[in-house]
């Protein structure tokens, strides 16, 4: 019998071609899925299909103050964050809907 505490984690393989691919991929379907609590989306990682006991993060994850967690891509160049970056070709933050 399993212990009700054992927490199952599930291995969805999905192939990209290289490393930055498999990542970015990673984090879509992270995101993407997010509205699932069960969901650790600072927890993705992706690894070559023949190596696969070396894990690369997809995320930053990064605590910060306040007990949340960076949402940035792994290895990011600018100051963590807890918000969606601004999007550069209209200045709506990330996601946001436009108004017609």
């Amino acid at each position: 019998m399993t212990d009700p505490n054992t927490r199952w984690v599930i291995h969805l393989p999905v192939t990209a071609t290289d490393l930055p691919r498999a990542r970015i991929l990673a984090r879509t379907a992270a995101r993407a899925l997010s509205f699932l609590t069960e969901l650790d989306p600072g927890e993705t990682t992706v690894s070559a299909e023949d190596t696969q006991a070396e894990h690369h993060r997809a995320f930053c994850d990064q605590l910060l103050p306040g007990g949340r967690r960076c949402i940035l891509r792994a290895e990011h160049l600018h100051p963590c964050t807890d918000r969606p970056p601004r999007s550069p070709h209209n200045n709506r933050p990330y996601g946001t809907p436009r108004h017609r």
